[in-house]
């Protein structure tokens, strides 16, 4: 009942064309012609992504709508994925908790329509360590980036904001989950794959580590200023109650996975109708102008000032 038992037990089931069974040193894979290969990788950490506690099913789940999240970001679609496990002795992640992990893996797999390829697995002297490197695919040349955004763009995000910050504090007993919505965004995330933004957007990326932050990683990246609204950042009902309280923490505290864009002006029918035709809420929450930075306006007009700007690991 050593490593390789363990492979074949809960993973080989998940192997797709290429993967070679999990037999080999490696996988192949072909890409459709014209197209070129998208990769990301990330890493979760129990303790720090998700709680010891947290259900194995939600775990998986998680792990690779993240790095689907990445995908998505770049206008790309998945075709697999390499799967790193290190798995720390003498707890409570044994066979039944992996029988329900690799459920989660097959069922997303099955939503998102692609497959184990290989991956590696180890022991861990504390932590569970859990890495994904996901191998997409984008038309040639059509693969969204961070630095094309333009003075006089507007900002645009997907879906609302702050529901997965929150529901962390639910799991921690720090705030009441009413209806579980806060706790289901922490636990399970929306990847945005199959929009297709190329040639509408100047550019995207996926909010991780908080609105501000990312918002600062395209300015940077595109060498311009941002400028949000509060007021305009669309919250949750079950977010909205607590921002009197919670604030800072739904506007940096990060772990949404939606996307943020930007958009020219002429261009902004066009993201709308797409959004609606996949069925994705998208608001405009800011403009691009001159300059450096990012900065976000109360109701009255006035920057709002914070502790911290985001999410940062070190």
């Amino acid at each position: 009942m050593g490593e390789f038992d363990f492979i074949a037990r809960h993973f080989r089931p998940l192997a797709g064309a290429g993967a070679m069974e999990l037999r080999n040193d490696g996988a192949v894979m072909n890409l459709p012609a014209g197209e070129e290969l998208v990769l990301s990788s990330d890493t979760m950490v129990e303790g720090l992504h998700f709680l010891p506690d947290d259900p194995a099913k939600t775990i998986a789940q998680k792990l690779l709508r993240c790095n689907l999240s990445d995908l998505a970001a770049m206008g790309s679609r998945p075709r697999g994925y390499m799967l790193n496990v290190s798995v720390p002795p003498n707890r409570h992640y044994d066979e039944s908790w992996f029988t329900d992990f690799a459920a989660g893996l097959a069922e997303d797999q099955k939503k998102f329509e692609f497959h184990l390829l290989g991956g590696d697995t180890t022991g861990s002297p504390s932590p569970l360590v859990l890495g994904v490197t996901i191998l997409g695919s984008v038309r040639q040349g059509e693969a969204l980036r961070r630095d094309g955004s333009h003075e006089g763009d507007g900002v645009w995000v997907t879906g609302s904001l702050g529901r997965a910050a929150l529901g962390l504090q639910a799991r921690l007993g720090q705030l009441k989950d009413e209806d579980g919505s806060l706790t289901l965004a922490y636990r399970v995330p929306t990847p945005r794959i199959g929009l297709s933004l190329y040639g509408i957007v100047s550019a995207a990326m996926d909010i991780s580590d908080g609105l501000i932050q990312d918002c600062g990683h395209l300015a940077e990246e595109s060498g311009v200023a941002i400028t949000l609204y509060e007021d305009k950042v669309p919250l949750s009902p079950a977010v909205r109650q607590h921002l009197s309280h919670h604030k800072e923490r739904i506007l940096l505290g990060g772990d949404d996975y939606e996307l943020l864009v930007t958009c020219p002006p002429e261009k902004e029918a066009a993201l709308q109708a797409h959004c609606a035709t996949h069925a994705v809420p998208i608001t405009r929450i800011g403009e691009v102008s001159k300059g450096a930075g990012v900065r976000m306006l109360n109701h009255a007009g006035k920057p709002l000032h914070f502790s911290r700007i985001g999410w940062q690991h070190f």
